[in-house]
């Protein structure tokens, strides 16, 4: 009786794993991996310990367990709230940008590497520099705004 416990254990326990594998987080192989194993081991252990015609026919009912299991994952839809179904379209500094103008002078909130948080008319906005390095509450000059972005020089 233990053993028939430890052979189900093994069996549930690999096949949950293979539906995560497939539905959840497609793609890492490692629960996969894992959930076949075990499987593997569930089926390999009833041949060994239970002979042959057990062995086959937990065999067989683990791969119909698993198509169902598989077909009924998918086709119900009772995975779908777990899914992601909305998406973040916004863009930095998207629609805040009329209130600034080329030539505007502020001072650097964070350090420019070449993208940083530097402050315009008690506003923050993330800036960025055409390549240089500007450190941390440096005056800076607005020299170009274009699809949301907004391109500073340090002000010696």
């Amino acid at each position: 009786m233990l053993m028939w416990i430890i052979i189900l254990a093994l069996l549930l326990i690999g096949l949950g794993l293979i539906i995560v594998e497939l539905v959840f987080i497609p793609g890492t192989t490692v629960v996969g991996l894992l959930g076949l194993i075990f499987t593997i081991t569930g089926v390999v252990i009833s041949y060994s310990h239970f002979g042959n015609d057990v062995g086959f026919y937990v065999l067989m009912g683990t791969m119909v367990a698993t198509l169902v299991s598989l077909f009924y994952s998918f086709r119900s839809g009772a995975w779908s709230r777990f899914s992601l179904k909305s998406s973040n379209n916004s863009k930095v500094n998207e629609g805040i940008l009329s209130d600034l103008h080329i030539g505007d002078e502020g001072v650097t909130i964070s350090t420019l590497r070449p993208i940083g948080k530097a402050e315009f008319h008690e506003q923050i906005f993330e800036v960025k520099t055409l390549g240089n390095y500007i450190e941390q509450g440096q005056r800076v000059r607005i020299t170009q705004i274009y699809s949301n972005q907004i391109v500073v020089e340090p002000i010696n």
